[in-house]
Order: structure tokens, then sequence, then C-alpha cells
């Protein structure tokens, strides 16, 4: 049996959680395991309820389970807040409390998406790569950090295990892929960034079947709107990667097509990229795949079950080349279909 906790947040998080649920119960049917959900609050919606963004109660539950399923968190309804106590100061914590050191977040084209990417067709087709970013160290975390009248600061420090563990699954990815490892840091600038590229080359010798190269983030940037097939496994800090990770995003053709995957030594979260997108919160147009596809992300990381992983992403592709489009990745005058349209379709591809 797998245990998984649902902390559905803010916004479209419920909607597209509700998919991905879903999705888990139709396989649970096809191929005859159980699985336990037990649904949680987090973010702006358990302040609501209980006065603090993550609740003791929610924190243990996630550290009790096979896996966590997240939606988004945040909203205009909770920006007024004392910075500690916003929404995303929670996330920031659980990823720390669950010692979740690796975001995973794959950019993918789909073939049937191709006219959905800002950018022409020839360029993006077979876009296929890995970010894994660092995800509990770099200036997010760094003290001293604060500011006042004058000024603002923060402090970008990373700890040499921090940069080999991160190192070392990146490279093992690259094994069951291209076996391409571009490490992504601005070493010419920044002297926390040459002990990023020197401990990555320390870690890569134990991966010599391996190919690494280095590139400055600017470039790197530059390149993936350039040319993305070039990329197999990206491997980079915190800040960096929190930013690459969203241009890539924006090359699939939408934010809401994106999954990813925080890892731990013991714990896992999975989550859409995309932020609450309060502005269609409640009307059943959210795009589901994000979250959908990181349940497959579950199981192959979590559960080891890579083989149920492919299904999902066929699924996926399978009801995208049918010509099913919510609004995000619609072209202009293409029909739109509901949250729970492209879900039941999804599901039902699942099941063929």
């Amino acid at each position: 049996m797998y245990k998984i906790v649902s902390i559905p947040g803010d916004g479209i998080g419920p909607e597209v959680v509700a998919g991905a649920v879903s999705v888990l119960e139709q396989l649970s049917k096809k191929h005859c395991f159980e699985i336990e959900i037990e649904e949680h609050p987090f973010g702006g919606a358990s302040y609501d309820l209980h006065g603090e963004m993550l609740t003791l109660a929610t924190l243990e539950a996630c550290k009790n389970c096979d896996a966590v399923l997240l939606g988004a968190v945040g909203g205009p309804k909770w920006e007024k807040l004392p910075h500690e106590h916003k929404p995303e100061a929670a996330l920031l914590k659980i990823r720390k409390e669950l010692e979740l050191f690796a975001n995973l977040r794959p950019a993918k084209v789909y073939d049937a998406l191709l006219g959905a990417s800002s950018l022409k067709a020839d360029v993006v087709r077979g876009t296929d790569f890995l970010v894994f970013r660092e995800l509990t160290g770099g200036i997010y975390f760094g003290h001293p950090r604060g500011f006042d009248e004058n000024k603002g600061w923060n402090t970008m420090v990373y700890e040499r295990y921090e940069v080999e563990r991160i190192a070392r699954l990146a490279f093992e990815a690259a094994r069951k892929r291209d076996k391409k490892v571009i490490s992504i840091d601005k070493a010419n600038v920044l002297e926390v960034s040459q002990f990023w590229r020197n401990v990555v080359h320390e870690v890569h010798k134990d991966f010599p079947d391996i190919v690494l190269s280095d590139m400055y983030v600017d470039n790197a940037a530059m390149q993936i709107v350039r040319n993305p097939k070039q990329f197999d496994v990206i491997v980079t800090s915190n800040l960096f990667g929190d930013i690459l990770s969203d241009i890539a995003g924006m090359i699939t053709g939408s934010l809401g097509m994106l999954p990813s995957a925080s890892i731990g030594k013991k714990h896992a979260l999975y989550e859409p990229i995309h932020g609450s997108a309060p502005d269609i919160a409640g009307q059943n147009k959210a795009n589901p795949i994000a979250t959908i596809a990181s349940v497959a992300m579950m199981f192959d990381y979590s559960f080891s079950l890579p083989g149920i992983a492919t299904e999902i992403y066929q699924a996926i592709e399978a009801t995208l080349a049918s010509g099913l489009r919510t609004a995000d990745i619609a072209n202009p005058g293409e029909n739109t279909v509901s949250t729970t349209v492209m879900t039941e379709a999804i599901v039902r591809h699942l099941g063929a």
C-alpha cells in the first residue's frame, strides 16, 4: 500500500490535485495496488483555518507517508502578512523540514503542443531535459540577511556536502539518459560559484562515463531559448535553478504542463511548478497536466515503478494528440476544455 499525503493548498491547487487523485485511483484499480490518500490544509487555506500556514499536524503527516502531493500555495488574500507568515515561507519551511535538497524539473515538449510554444517549432521539437536545482542552500537560506532604510543584504553560501549530493544525483540520472551533464554557475564573478564548480568536478571523477561541461548562468538562459535540444541534465544552485526552470517552462508552451519533484534522503514532495493562479481559481479552467505528470514522477522516483510513470506520460500524450486543450495551451480560436474534461480524458486513456 502507498500512503500519500495530499496538501492541495490555495487557488487552483484543490482543482488540479483532484485531477491527480482521479489518476491515482484509476491506476490503483488497473494495477491492483492500494493507496491511502490523507488530505491536510497548507498555505493560506491552513492560515484561514488554524492561524498558521503549516501546522504541526500537517508537517508530521508529511513526515510519515510515502510521498507528498502539493497543489499550489499563496494568493492576494495573504500578501500583506509579515514575510515570515506568508504562504511562500511555509513552502520553504516544509522543504527544509523534510530535508528536500533536490528539486527535479523536467522540460519536455510534446509533439502535439509544438504550436503552443513561444518559440519556433523546429527550435523546440525534441526538447527533453531535466533540471536538478539545489533546494535547501544558497541565497534563499544564507545568513546574514535583512534590510534597513538604506540597504538590503543576503548571503549566498554553499557547504561542500550540499553541492556533492545534488551533483551525485544529477550524474546518476544522466546515466539513465544521454550521459551528459551541464553544471550552471557564475564562477567568473562569484566565489561561491567557483566553489560549486570545483566540487562538481570532484564528484564527476566517480562518473567517468558522463560528459560534464560548465556554463555561466546568463549564457544558459540564452542557450535554453536558442537551442534547448543541446541540454540533457542540468545541475545548478537554488537561485539559478529557480530562474532557469521557469524559462524552460515557457518554451514548452505553458507552466501548466510542467511537473516537479523535490527529493531528500527520506522524503519526497511532488508538485506542479505553476502558482495558485487566483484569477482562474474555482472556475474549472486550470490545466491539470502538470500535477498529473508530477504523479508520474512520484511513481518513478518514490515508488520505483517507471513503467507506470510511462503509462501516465503516454496517456497525456494521447490526450493532447486527440486535440483537447485547456485555455493555457490553446491557440487563438481553438476550442478549450475544462479541468475535469481534460482529467477524464487522461483517465480514459489510462484505462484503455
